[in-house]
């Protein structure tokens, strides 16, 4: 593999380029994932029960920024195709929940492998000094989501 030579980055990078950066990235990230055949919305829905687990429609609509209609048929679609299943809530006799089937958590795992090969192959064309920078960016950049989450959570449970 050909090995790019890294220039120094400049400390003022635009967000704008960074943010064109990741794009690309998660793009082609994602193309890379074909197991099950699985739409952008139908692959986001069965990652997130897959590392989640069992959420109601209504939590899993709003976790994916999508209407609860969209989702009923997104769910129904799955459901159909043998990737998920509805359950009742034990915690509350009236709601259900949506949650894996174990054939959709082999797909899940299949596409994230797929995934994971992907960005591996990526990270190898990378210079030593490109991965070690990698490496301790991009995990930066998700804790740093994850906190923000858990303080808009927090800040949404307070406000209900």
């Amino acid at each position: 593999m050909h090995k790019h030579v890294m220039e120094p980055v400049p400390r003022n990078v635009p967000a704008e380029d960074l943010m064109i950066a990741v794009e690309e990235l998660v793009r082609y990230v994602r193309r890379s994932a074909t197991a099950g055949g699985l739409s952008t919305a139908a692959s986001s829905a069965l990652g997130r029960l897959g590392r989640e687990g069992p959420q109601r429609l209504t939590e899993l609509a709003r976790a994916e920024n999508v209407s609860q209609p969209n989702m009923t048929q997104l769910v129904t679609r799955l459901e159909r195709a043998g990737l998920v299943r509805r359950t009742a809530d034990r915690t509350d006799g009236r709601g259900v929940l949506v949650e894996a089937t174990d054939n959709g958590l082999e797909v899940f795992r299949h596409r994230r492998s797929e995934r994971a090969g992907a960005l591996g192959q990526l990270i190898d064309e990378l210079t030593e000094q490109e991965r070690h920078a990698v490496t301790i960016a991009l995990p930066a950049l998700a804790r740093t989501i994850q906190d923000r989450q858990g303080w808009q959570d927090r800040q949404d449970r307070e406000a209900h």
